[in-house]
């Protein structure tokens, strides 16, 4: 009996559309439509990396100058609150080490 119903067996067991053993999906149309635009788009886009706007020599350090005056912009408004330096002698100025005792 279990033989016969192995063999006799039809259709897809458990769920249909996941597994092993899956129904396959039935291609459309729109599906195709779909795939050409995504080959088409793909391509062309391809076609504009294999022409690059800068060669390699142009591309090194094109944008130093102007990452620099950005980092600028942004240090200088930061740092400007910033105290002045203190020497050691301004922090031990009230120790009067220079002063004899005689005088």
């Amino acid at each position: 009996m279990f033989l016969t119903l192995m063999l006799l067996r039809k259709g897809i067991p458990g769920k249909q559309w996941i597994g092993k053993h899956r129904r396959p999906r039935q291609i459309t149309w729109q599906m195709k439509s779909k795939m050409v635009e995504h080959l088409e788009r793909e391509a062309e886009t391809e076609y504009w990396l294999s022409r690059p706007y800068l060669t390699k020599e142009q591309e090194v350090r094109h944008a130093a100058e102007r990452r620099a005056q950005t980092w600028l912009q942004i240090k200088e408004p930061n740092f400007a609150n910033f105290p002045e330096h203190k020497r050691i002698t301004d922090h031990l100025s009230h120790l009067r080490i220079t002063k004899t005792w005689s005088s």
